[in-house]
């Protein structure tokens, strides 16, 4: 049964196998998956972590795909490690959803970070924190899901930092360095007003991601001074082993801003 699983499902066991349940949160005309720990974290007080996914799949076959949920668990194995409370926080039409009548294939190919797909995260993410309790958060996003935390954290008050890894943050240089046909009806980082300095920020890259090169982040419209570059890492390899020394860092300017 395990070799015919498709991806959602692949994905739910992995999370399952790392501690996390699965529920539905209602965004904005969509509902969203969200992994949180079966066993709650210790209540770190005001603020939640909510990580972001990157693209996944969004083409297989030479067309768009059946089921863009990702297929490697990076980010889930991220959020393991983190002891503070925390959430996953899926995409709109993404993890077993893409048969959702109000899905279409552009909300994970072209359109994959436009306003509809933005509006309805944001909406998800302020029901998690009246749910929570919770009111600050802090999003990491790993490649596309922190081009989306980028997004998001420019439209949510409560947002108080923002730390991407390896993140297409320029999409339109992103597209171009491929070869792609620009992702038209998408938003781009690089195209809006730069966050408020109130904001904690870190945009890690890995000087050996030929996905997302570091000139593709530095491209984003981030300072300088938050750019951090990595020299022997990759789009994959090896953001688990430094992510404990990312938290750490965090909750210490965070907790200093205060």
């Amino acid at each position: 049964l395990g070799g015919c699983a498709g991806p959602s499902e692949r994905f739910a066991n992995r999370a399952s196998a790392l501690g996390f349940d699965a529920s539905r949160v209602e965004g904005e005309g969509f509902t969203h998956i969200v992994f949180r720990p079966a066993t709650p974290r210790p209540n770190g007080g005001r603020v939640l972590h909510v990580y972001l996914d990157g693209d996944g799949t969004p083409w297989e076959h030479g067309g768009p795909a059946a089921d863009p949920t990702p297929r490697d668990s990076l980010v889930l194995r991220l959020m393991a490690l983190d002891p503070a409370p925390g959430v996953y926080l899926g995409r709109a039409c993404y993890h077993g959803l893409a048969a959702d009548p109000r899905c279409t294939q552009a909300l994970w190919t072209n359109a994959r970070y436009s306003e509809v797909v933005v509006a309805s995260m944001a909406a998800a993410a302020r029901r998690l924190l009246s749910a929570t309790g919770h009111v600050e958060i802090i999003w990491l996003g790993y490649s596309g899901g922190g081009t989306l935390a980028m997004l998001l954290a420019s439209r949510l008050p409560e947002t108080v930092g923002v730390v991407t890894v390896a993140a297409n943050l320029d999409v339109d240089g992103w597209a171009d360095l491929h070869g792609h046909s620009r992702l038209v009806g998408s938003l781009s980082s690089a195209r809006r007003p730069p966050l408020p300095p109130r904001i904690y920020q870190r945009h890690y890259a890995g000087g050996r991601d030929q996905v997302v090169p570091p000139g593709i982040v530095a491209g984003g419209g981030v300072l300088p001074e938050t750019l951090r570059v990595i020299p022997e890492y990759d789009h994959v390899c090896c953001w688990v082993e430094l992510w404990p020394r990312v938290l750490d860092e965090t909750e210490r300017a965070v907790g200093g801003r205060r």
